[in-house]
């Protein structure tokens, strides 16, 4: 399962959370950290990436363009680090049920 997790998530979150999602990785792993959500994207096409992200530009484009790539939009007031984690882990069986969908967007809400 490869998940591309932007801006909005801690890098450290990303890293722990690795360990339930083999093949996670954050934005910043790939120097992508100041890059426009259009180049972040084709990116996550090109290499198979489906993008976790809190950003409603990405769930828009979602909409508007399709897949690949795949979005998982977090739809969620903030919470801390530790909160973020366990939300996400607790979505695990959906998140797997959603990789092998032809479906292109997942909205989580908590």
């Amino acid at each position: 399962m490869k998940l591309l997790f932007d801006e909005h998530f801690s890098y450290r979150s990303v890293k722990l959370l690795s360990q339930d999602f083999p093949g996670c990785h954050h934005i910043n792993f790939f120097n992508l950290e100041n890059a426009s959500d259009e180049k972040i994207w084709y990116f996550a096409a090109r290499e198979g990436y489906t993008i976790v992200t809190k950003d409603d530009d990405f769930h828009q484009r979602a909409l508007t363009l399709g897949g690949p790539p795949k979005i998982i939009w977090i739809n969620t007031p903030n919470m801390r680090r530790a909160e973020t984690e366990q939300f996400f882990r607790s979505k695990r069986e959906q998140i797997i049920d959603f990789e092998n969908r032809k479906e292109s967007l997942l909205v989580l809400s908590g």
